[in-house]
C-alpha cells in the first residue's frame, strides 16, 4: 500500500487533516475513557508494589533480625518481584497475542491477588520472597497488556494522552502506597497490612475487566468482525465509524498474511523490526538505568541517609515525592500530543540530569559536613526535582512508544520483549543500588546515574523518530525508510511530525 492512499485512509492523519471534525479529544468519549482506567488499574499494580515495598521494607527490617543485617536480603526482597515481572513481561507478549487481552489482563490480577495473599500471611522473609515473585509475575503480565489494549482501543490523535493515562495509574498507585504506608504506621503487622492491601485493586479489575470487550484490532486479527465492529461502534460517531471499520479490515488482512512469519527470531532479522525495537527496549532501559525506580524504591531510605532518620518522617517526604510524580504525570498527559513524543523526553532528561548533579553533590557536601542540615534538605529538593522532571517525560514516553512503533503482527512479542528489558533493568538497579552505595557512596552513585542520562540523551537525540499522531501503520513506514532507504515519502511524514 502507498501512503498516497492511506493519506485518505480513516484514523491516518492526512485524513483527519481533511476532516478535523472527526477528531477525537482526551475527554470526549466516556467508553474509552473508561477502557483505559479499567486496562490502567495494571498500572496500578505496578505503581502500589513499586511504592509500598520501600515504606514496608522499613518494618520488615524491625521484625526480622535476618534482615536487618543483610543488604543482599533487604535488596532480595525488594528485587524479587522484578524477577516475576521479567518471566511475566516475556510470557506475557506471547500470552497476548495467543489468548487477547482481555484474558492476559485477567490472569494477571488472578496471580498478583495470590501474591497479595502470601505476602501478608508470611512467617518469615522465604515466603515472603515467594509471594514477592508472584506479584511480580502478574505485574509483569499486565506492563505488557494495559499500554496495548489501551493504544489499541485509542483513536491515533490521543493515543499518547490515553496510553500515558496508564502512567498516571503507575504514579497514582505509587502515591495510594505511600499514604497507605503512612496510615499503617501505628498499626500492628504494618507491613503484611501495607503489602496484602495491593490485592484488592487487583479483584476490582479483575471484576471490571469480565464486563470490558477484547481490544478491537485483536478481534479484527482473529476474524471476529461482528464483536469488533460492535467495540468500534462505541469508540467512535456514525461520521467516523464506516471508514475506520474499512481501514482496520484492509490492515489486518495485510497483518493476518505477515503473521505466519512472526517468531522471536524474525525480529532481529527484519531490519526494520530491529530497529524500532532496538529504540523501544533502549527507551525501556534508560527509564530504570536514569534512576526511577531507585527514587522509588528507596526514597525513604535516602530520606535517612540525608539525615531524617524517622520512619514516619523518612515516609511523609516519600509521599510529596510520590505526589510530585503523579503531577508531573498528569502534566505529560497534556504534552505528549502537544509537543510530541521526542521533544518531551529530550527536556526531561535535560531536568533529569540537573537533579542527579544536585543529588550527587548534596550528599557529598554532606558526607563531609555531617554537621550542617542543609545538606540534606538539599538532597529532598534534588529528589523532588528528579521527579519533577522525569514525570511528565520519562515516565510515559518509553512506554508510549512502546505501544504504537511495532507493527500488530509484533505488538505483543516486541512489547513483550521491550517490557522486559524493562523489568531486567529495573531488578538490576534495584540489587545493586545499596550495595553501590555502600562501596561507592551514595553521592558517586547519584553522580553514575547523571552519566547514563547524559547517554539516554544522546540516544534519544540519534534514534527516536516523532510518531505523534501517526496510526500505526505510518510509524511502520518510517522504520522502512530507515531500514532501506525508500518510500521517501515516510521521510516527510517523519520531517511533518517532528515540525508539529
Amino acid at each position: 500500500m502507498t501512503l498516497g492512499s492511506a493519506s485518505s485512509l480513516p484514523g491516518s492523519s492526512g485524513y483527519l487533516d481533511l476532516h478535523p471534525d472527526r477528531k477525537m479529544f482526551y475527554f470526549r468519549n466516556p467508553y474509552i475513557l473508561g477502557l483505559t482506567v479499567v486496562a490502567g488499574i495494571g498500572g496500578l499494580l505496578f505503581g502500589y508494589d513499586t511504592g509500598v515495598i520501600s515504606g514496608a521494607l522499613l518494618y520488615i527490617k524491625d521484625d526480622f533480625e535476618v534482615v536487618r543485617n543483610s543488604s543482599f536480603l533487604q535488596e532480595t526482597i525488594v528485587s524479587m518481584a522484578l524477577v516475576g515481572a521479567m518471566i511475566g513481561a516475556a510470557a506475557g507478549g506471547w500470552i497476548n497475542d495467543a489468548y487477547g487481552r482481555k484474558k492476559a489482563t485477567l490472569l494477571a490480577d488472578v496471580v498478583f491477588a495470590l501474591g497479595a495473599i502470601v505476602m501478608a500471611a508470611a512467617p518469615d522473609p522465604y515466603v515472603l520472597i515467594l509471594g514477592r515473585l508472584l506479584v511480580g509475575l502478574g505485574v509483569g503480565v499486565a506492563s505488557v497488556t494495559a499500554p496495548v489494549y489501551i493504544a489499541e482501543a485509542s483513536p491515533s490523535e490521543i493515543r499518547g494522552g490515553l496510553v500515558s493515562t496508564n502512567v498516571l495509574m503507575i504514579t497514582g498507585g505509587q502515591f495510594i502506597s505511600y499514604l497507605v504506608n503512612l496510615g499503617f504506621t501505628e498499626v500492628p503487622g504494618t507491613w503484611r497490612w501495607m503489602l496484602g492491601v495491593s490485592g484488592i485493586p487487583a479483584v476490582i479489575q479483575f471484576s471490571l475487566m469480565l464486563c470490558l470487550p477484547e481490544s478491537p484490532r485483536w478481534l479484527f486479527m482473529r476474524d471476529d468482525k461482528e464483536k469488533a465492529i460492535s467495540v468500534l461502534s462505541k469508540i467512535y460517531e456514525v461520521s467516523r465509524l464506516d471508514d475506520e471499520i474499512e481501514y482496520l479490515s484492509s490492515q489486518a488482512e495485510e497483518e493476518r498474511h505477515k503473521k505466519d512469519d512472526v517468531s522471536y527470531w524474525q525480529v532481529f532479522r527484519s531490519k526494520e523490526i530491529r530497529l524500532a525495537f532496538i529504540v523501544g527496549a533502549g527507551l525501556q532501559a534508560f527509564q530504570q538505568f536514569t534512576g526511577i525506580n531507585t527514587v522509588m524504591y528507596y526514597s525513604p531510605t535516602i530520606v535517612q541517609m540525608a539525615g531524617f532518620q524517622s520512619n514516619q518522617l523518612a515516609i511523609l517526604l516519600s509521599l510529596i515525592v510520590a505526589a510530585m510524580n503523579a503531577a508531573g504525570t498528569v502534566l505529560g498527559i497534556y504534552l505528549i500530543d502537544k509537543c510530541g513524543r521526542r521533544k518531551l523526553v529530550l527536556s526531561s532528561l535535560f531536568g533529569v540530569i540537573i537533579s542527579l548533579v544536585i543529588l550527587s553533590a548534596a550528599f557529598f557536601f554532606e558526607s563531609s559536613d555531617s554537621s550542617s542540615g542543609i545538606y540534606g534538605w538539599i538532597a529532598v529538593l534534588g529528589l523532588a526535582l528528579y521527579i519533577a522532571f522525569f514525570a511528565p517525560g520519562m515516565g510515559p514516553v518509553p512506554w508510549t512508544v512502546n505501544s504504537e512503533i511495532y507493527p500488530e503482527a509484533y505488538r505483543g512479542i516486541c512489547g513483550g520483549m521491550s517490557a522486559t528489558v524493562n523489568w531486567v533493568s529495573n531488578f538490576i538497579v534495584a540489587q545493586s543500588f545499596l550495595s553501590i552505595a555502600e562501596a561507592a557512596g551514595t553521592g558517586a552513585t547519584f553522580l553514575i546515574l547523571a552519566v547514563v542520562a547524559v547517554i539516554a540523551f544522546i540516544f534519544v537525540l540519534v534514534l527516536l523518530p516523532e510518531t505523534k499522531g501517526l496510526t500505526f501503520e505510518e510509524v511502520e513506514r518510517i522504520w522502512k525508510k530507515r531500514a532501506w532507504g525508500s518510500d521517501s515519502n515516510s521521510e516527510s511524514l517523519l520531517e511533518q511530525a517532528s515540525e508539529s
